[in-house]
């Protein structure tokens, strides 16, 4: 997307807006699939909880991808989108067994991370697979709120339980089809990703009746210039090789899966937002634009840094700037960031917003959640309108406080 587009787009659809860039999204796609091409049986689960919208899961789905789910509401989603009910996965964290129930009769594959569960679903339905989601006291992720799989994690069964799970499994008459982990988001080192694989296959060796392996994702996409990310095409390298290895020595070809999310869209999205004032202080310039963590919230929650680009001067001179929303909380994009010279009216992008920023949006303080354009074929695609009033009201019941009875 050329800027000149970009600017278009939010003087067509308004500002703040969304805008994803469709073949930015299937070139990570091809890139994951190239790396591990070496692999007999390679199945990609898109996270959708990284980015929902219906068409960006059905441009998804024309990849061929599968998808990875955290509830029966995005069980829903993917069967709307068209993917097939074997394509998809369900792994939840704390959800009731009426739940898994209810999508166990929608025909997914289920994954369960909890070994009451885990019991109580193999006593009532011992002819369904399931997966087991371990805990492999791995730390990894660039945040504590996105690392996953260390020992005080709410996520998965602990590898040191297996003689638990054994146990169930052999009570129960259950059948563990499938074996997954999920260290965490933002893996800089991959040789930890190969570590905690190891401590995967050494538990699948196990479970005698295993149709796939789940290495779940967590890679990190770079957020500014010369930034880290993983080296998905060595890890490919490594990993394929050990799995290939594994087996042969389990005797039957198993299925590698994985479940981006945010290598797949992260890159692809940009957040477009209007500057409403310069306000200048005694100490600090600030560029107030007509959003705020309502609709990105990362930079608060997780404090990850997107860059900001002014696209509305390009050739600007460079200044220090204090980038504001406008929500009445403290909420700062960025602090004293070097921007090219910004005006009221500049549109400002926020690069690195295709994940967990619309999907991790709200209503706070009744402002409207903003539209989102999908560029596809060089053209833009509105694939979700901007909230209204109407909206904000469309669940509320009123009360009428007139009468004195």
């Amino acid at each position: 997307m050329e800027k000149s587009q970009l600017l278009k787009i939010a003087q067509d659809y308004g500002s703040p807006v969304y805008v994803y860039d469709a073949e930015k999204i299937e070139q990570q796609y091809k890139r994951l699939t190239n790396a591990f091409k070496g692999v007999k049986q390679l199945k990609i689960n898109y996270a959708v909880k990284a980015l929902s919208n219906i068409s960006v899961l059905k441009l998804l789905h024309s990849f061929g991808s599968g998808i990875d789910t955290v509830s029966i509401q995005e069980v829903q989603l993917g069967l709307a989108a068209g993917f097939p009910a074997d394509k998809i996965i369900f792994t939840p964290n704390g959800v009731s067994l009426e739940e898994i129930e209810t999508v166990t009769k929608l025909g997914v594959q289920i994954n369960i991370d909890n070994l009451s569960i885990l019991e109580q679903f193999g006593a009532k339905h011992p002819n369904i697979p399931v997966c087991i989601r371990i805990n492999p006291h791995i730390m990894a992720g660039g945040n504590a709120n996105i690392s996953v799989g260390h020992i005080d994690s709410k996520f998965g069964i602990s590898v040191h339980q297996i003689p638990h799970i054994l146990r169930i499994v052999e009570n129960t008459g259950m059948t563990i089809n499938g074996i997954h982990m999920h260290t965490g988001s933002d893996i800089l080192d991959i040789e930890v990703f190969l570590y905690a694989s190891e401590i995967l296959f050494d538990t699948a060796k196990q479970f005698k009746d295993l149709e796939f392996l789940d290495f779940g994702s967590g890679f990190k996409v770079p957020y500014k210039k010369d930034d880290i990310e993983t080296n998905i095409e060595e890890l490919g390298k490594k990993l394929t090789k050990r799995f290939n290895d594994f087996c042969k020595d389990y005797g039957k070809e198993l299925t590698l899966a994985f479940e981006p999310g945010k290598f797949l869209v992260s890159e692809a999205g940009q957040f477009l937002v209007k500057v409403n004032a310069v306000k200048q202080t005694t100490s600090t310039v600030f560029a107030q634009v007509d959003s705020g963590f309502n609709h990105l919230i990362r930079p608060m929650l997780y404090g990850s840094q997107h860059v900001i680009e002014n696209i509305s001067n390009l050739k600007g001179k460079e200044r220090f700037y204090s980038v504001v929303g406008y929500i009445c909380e403290t909420d700062t994009f960025a602090n004293n960031r070097r921007i090219n010279e910004i005006n009221e009216g500049d549109i400002l992008a926020f690069k690195n917003a295709g994940a967990y920023c619309y999907s991790m949006s709200s209503n706070y303080n009744s402002r409207y959640r903003p539209a989102e354009v999908l560029w596809h074929n060089n053209k833009a695609h509105l694939i979700r309108k901007r909230e209204t009033f109407e909206d904000i009201l469309k669940n509320q019941i009123e009360i009428d406080f007139s009468s004195k009875k």
